[in-house]
Parts: C-alpha cells; structure tokens; sequence
C-alpha cells in the first residue's frame, strides 16, 4: 500500500517525487537497515523517567514483535539493580529481536554482562583528546589497549562485540580509524560512531561517515557493518541517523520517541517512516504498530509527547475545517504527507473557533442538512463556547500544576540538593568538585 499509492499519484501525473530522482538517490544506500533500539540505555536517563519491570517487559516485547533487530537493555556493570533488572528480562524469551547490554572497556564490565546471560555487548568509550584528559586521565596508547585488551576478553568468553566510539563526531579521523582498525582485528563485529551531543550537521555526518567507511582497510570495510547513534540537540538527530544511511550505514541507534538524555536521541518512528517512506528502505519494522509503541512508551515513561511532534503527536493528522476542507475530503493528501493508516492513525477534522458560518454552512449541505441562519448560529455557539468562556489563568495554573508533578516524579536530586541532604546527615560542609578537577584513572562508563 504505502508503496503504491505514491507512483499512482505520480504516474497520474499529479504530483512530484523528488525524492526519487536518480541523481538525488545516494548511491550508497543500503538495501536493508536494522534497528537498534537504545530506550532502555538512554531513554532511561532523562531525569524523570523510572520503569518498573513490568512496564519494561511489556515495552520490549511490542518491541520484539514489531520487528525491532537489537534492543539494548541497559548497562549491567552500573550497578547490582540495574543487574538485576537486565538478567530479569533475559530470562524471558523474545522471537525476533537480538538482546545485547552496554559495557565499559573493562574486564569487570564484560563479566557483569556475562553474568546476566548477555551474548553479545556494546563495548563503550571514547578515545578525543577532551575525555582522555578530562574524564579518563590515560593518554592513548593506554586508552587503546584497555579498549582492545577488553574486546579481546569479551570474544574470548564467546560474546559479540559491537565497539561505539563515544563522542566520535568530535575524534580526529585518523584516531578513529585507528581504533576501528584496532578493534576489528580484536574481533569487534560492529564499528559505531556516536555524535554524543549531537553536535554535526547533515552534511557534516556524510562526510565524516564516507571518510571513515573508504578510510578503512578493505577487509573491514566489507566484513564489518557500521552503526551510528545520533542525539539530538540541536533537533538533528533524525537527519543525521539519515545522512548516514545515505553513506551506506546500516545499524541505526533510535529511542522510542526519542527519549533520553537532555534532548534525547533520534527518535524512532521518526527515523522508521522515513527511511520507509521517502528512502523506500527496508527497516524490517511493522509499522502499523508505531503509533501504539509511542503511545506504550507515553504511558511508562509518564512524559507526554509533544502535541505535534512528527508522526505521533496528537495534531500530526488533525484538521480544522477551514477553506482547505474540501481538497481534503475529496484526497487526503491534499494535505498529508502520506496516509496515516500506515503508522496506525487516522485523520482527524474538527470544527473549531476558526470555522466561519459559511463553511459550517457549506459542510452540513454536503451532508444533506438543512440549517437556517439561526440554527447555524447556535451550532457555532456550542462550538466555541466552551473555549471562549474558560479561564486562560485557570488554565494555565492547571499546566504548571501538572509540570510540576511531572517534576516531582523525578527519581533523585540534582546537585545542589544532593549536597545539602550530605551536609545534613553528615554534618560536614561538602566541597563539590569543579568541572576538571575530577581525579581517577579508569575506563569508567561513559555517555555515547
């Protein structure tokens, strides 16, 4: 369906495809691509998000049955909770998708997702000159070895290894093919690259992505698959995730609504339909379920989804009758970009505030109802009398209230507040740490 509508409006000769120019078809894009959801890494890490078990069973198993290829079930190495949540969910059984964990490039990291059942792991860290002065205190050569020393363990205990570069939009190239180089000859089955604060732009990412694929050696650029992990900062991380496919990357790193850390990460359904839609790429994704995946993780996460954000938003295929009424009744995609039964939705008219006398007129016509002037008059009144005659400050004192319960549901206390409940129990005066001074010289987790 989703392909067939389009060539008939374009073989009809009723519209233009631009995407489907040859000259503006990459020539590198992949055939297929895989989702790699990271929900339970980073979605995890906005500041007001706590999942039960059982909501993060049900979320990964609509997952699972929706064709996502890896889901990403957290980071086993940070603590005995998160252990034990990981080791939870692996003991349950999933048909399609592939379970994996993140892991620091430690030996003690590896081993907690081996203690869990893990079959395969991200090894995670990144390798710029900024972390190795500031977060990790080695130089390089040290850094390397860790990392390498680490694959190394992994692969020889029988687990598959994916390497993420953290913060590898910002690494010199030749430092990042060096550590691909490295890692791959150690036995890493994937090479990824993270714009950890989303910092790149789309045409940036392209070339980064193509210099880093034609810089690797031949026997790694055809044997080892590249993935990328796209946060979303300055609202690119959709274009980005791409701009990279464009470059022949084939493992792409989503989160469900794009929940996470600061601004999140790319956003799934975002990513899925586009790729589907206007790249005309197999994402192995039904995407009839993508509009009940959001609304399953609204629901876990207690964080609403924008009222118009793409493609699950409330508004995203709401119409106020207005002048354009007609070019949508007689073809939807007057204006829509693409039927909404596609992703699980349905086109939504309302009449609103902004419906005038002589288009409710013309609408109940059409219907075969006679109206007359008076009767309009109060079909209009009930229409927008409701919105007329609230209290805006009511209104707005209600928003804030919820904003403000939607704080209080956070799970821990930001800094200031941590070191005033120290000084409390303690009764010592705490002498925060400054940026830069922090001190230790170990390959600690890291945000990718």
């Amino acid at each position: 369906m989703r392909k067939t509508i389009f060539k008939k409006l374009e073989a009809q000769g009723l519209i233009a495809n631009y995407n489907r120019l040859r000259k503006n078809l990459p020539p590198k894009l992949p055939d297929r691509v895989y989702m790699v959801d990271e929900t339970f890494r980073e979605g995890l890490k906005a500041p007001m998000v706590f999942l039960t078990y059982v909501e993060k069973l049900k979320l990964a198993k609509m997952m699972d049955e929706s064709g996502v290829s890896v889901i990403n079930l957290g980071f086993p190495g940070l603590s005995e909770e998160e252990k034990r949540g990981v080791k939870r969910i692996m003991n349950e059984s999933f048909g399609k998708a592939t379970l994996t964990a993140s892991s620091a490039a430690t030996k003690a990291h590896v081993d907690a997702c081996m203690d869990v059942g893990m079959k395969e792991i991200n090894i995670e860290t990144p390798i710029n000159g900024l972390n190795l002065q500031y977060r990790l205190q080695m130089s390089r050569e040290e850094a390397t070895k860790h990392i390498v020393e680490s694959v190394e363990y992994a692969r020889k205990h029988g687990l598959t290894v994916n390497f993420v570069l953290s913060d590898g939009s910002r690494t010199p190239l030749d430092q990042i093919l060096e550590i691909f180089e490295a890692v791959a000859a150690a036995g890493a089955s994937k090479l990824g690259i993270a714009d950890t604060v989303g910092f790149l732009r789309p045409l940036a990412m392209r070339y980064l992505m193509g210099h880093v694929r034609d810089g690797l050696s031949e026997e790694v650029r055809k044997n080892v698959p590249l993935s990328v992990h796209c946060h979303n900062d300055f609202g690119l991380g959709t274009a980005n995730t791409l701009a990279s496919v464009e470059e022949g990357v084939s493992y792409l790193h989503t989160t469900m609504v794009g929940f996470g850390e600061r601004a999140g990460l790319a956003p799934f359904e975002e990513v899925v339909t586009a790729l589907e839609l206007l790249y005309n790429i197999d994402t192995g994704i039904d995407l009839e379920r993508i509009y009940r995946l959001a609304q399953l993780t609204e629901k876990s996460f207690a964080l609403p989804i924008q009222f118009h954000k793409p493609i699950v938003g409330d508004n995203t295929f709401s119409h106020e009758v207005d002048e354009h009424v007609e070019g949508m009744l007689a073809h939807p995609l007057m204006f829509e970009p693409f039927p909404p039964e596609i992703v699980g939705r349905e086109t939504a008219l309302f009449v609103g505030r902004n419906t005038g006398q002589t288009l409710l007129q013309g609408l109940l016509e059409k219907a075969g109802v006679r109206a007359s002037p008076r009767q309009i008059d109060e079909i209009l009144r009930h229409v927008k009398g409701p919105q007329e005659s609230l209290d805006k400050g009511e209104a707005q004192m209600t928003f804030y209230q919820v904003k403000k319960l939607l704080r209080d549901l956070q799970k821990g206390k930001v800094l200031p507040e941590f070191w005033r409940l120290v000084e409390q129990v303690t009764r010592q005066k705490p002498r925060p740490p400054q940026p830069g001074q922090s001190k230790g010289k170990t390959l600690t987790p890291v945000s990718t």
